[in-house]
């Protein structure tokens, strides 16, 4: 991963990117990469190419920064790794949160439901 990092950052220095762009604009980009994305999910299509355009964008953001995108993904993951909690139906519920021992019974019910 590195080694396409590094040809990412190769290339956007290339096309003056990182130095001649903006990081307001390299954001929009990238919003509208993940838009892409989104309308890929949606139509369930092959999110390969999408995803990697959202990253692309990403690594630019950061170089613009100065910052590495690792760098960015341990700050991120030292911040949720001891989060708990669960998902229901697409909303993640902390443990701290007062609903929490509702969703954890209304899990229980649908798994009970389900191998019924």
């Amino acid at each position: 991963m590195d080694y396409l990092i590094a040809k990412v950052i190769d290339w956007a220095n290339e096309h003056n990117l990182i130095d001649g762009g903006s990081p307001k604009t390299q954001m929009l980009k990238c919003v509208s990469e993940v838009g892409e994305l989104a309308d890929d999910v949606n139509k369930l299509k092959d999110i390969r190419d999408s995803v990697g355009d959202v990253l692309v964008t990403l690594i630019i953001l950061a170089a613009q920064h100065d910052i590495e995108l690792e760098e960015c993904l341990k700050f991120a993951y030292d911040d949720i790794k001891d989060r708990k909690g669960v998902l229901l139906d697409g909303v993640f519920i902390r443990d701290t949160d007062p609903s929490y021992q509702g969703a954890l019974a209304v899990l229980g019910a649908r798994r009970v439901h389900k191998e019924g």
